[in-house]
């Protein structure tokens, strides 16, 4: 036998020997039982990882929902808007109209009154221009006796309206 065949033998006993103390430590259970271990670890944090996923889902279905229905209450908020809006706007215009109504017809009965001002003006000067030609007239052509006659007659008109 030479060399390589003893190192051949002793390397199968050295390898039959570790396998031995292998087995006697009961190394194969451990390492079973780590990787059972190990299994049962991963399959928790699976169902974990399920778990999660499936509550971020509902919670992705609940925010959506609310997302929808204040879609449409803010919806809802600018129509509300909107139509008071085109009511202040009808109700600025309704106003506007009262006004402008208002004025027209007080800027009319002004220029009416104004009118029977300067007719009610004309006809005073009218008269007083009347007066003053008549007193010329009747001043040139009146003697005493007929101006006093005159102012009997005029004073007994008056005293005769005035009663």
């Amino acid at each position: 036998m030479d060399a390589t065949m003893w190192a051949q033998i002793w390397a199968q006993v050295a390898l039959v020997i570790f396998l031995g103390v292998v087995i006697y430590l009961k190394v194969p259970g451990m390492i079973a039982k780590s990787l059972d271990d190990r299994a049962a670890k991963i399959g928790a944090e699976l169902d974990s990882a399920k778990q999660l996923r499936e509550e971020a889902q509902s919670l992705l279905t609940e925010y959506q929902k609310k997302r929808k229905e204040a879609e449409a209450e803010a919806a809802e908020i600018v129509a509300v808007a909107k139509r008071e809006a085109e009511a202040l706007a009808e109700e600025a215009k309704q106003k506007t109209a009262d006004y402008v109504a208002r004025r027209t017809t007080l800027s009319e009965q002004k220029i009416k009154q104004a009118e029977v001002d300067a007719v009610t003006a004309v006809r005073s000067a009218a008269v007083d221009l009347a007066i003053a030609a008549a007193e010329k007239l009747i001043a040139g052509k009146l003697d005493e006796n007929t101006a006093n006659g005159l102012f009997d007659k005029s004073v007994g008109e008056v005293k005769a309206r005035l009663n």
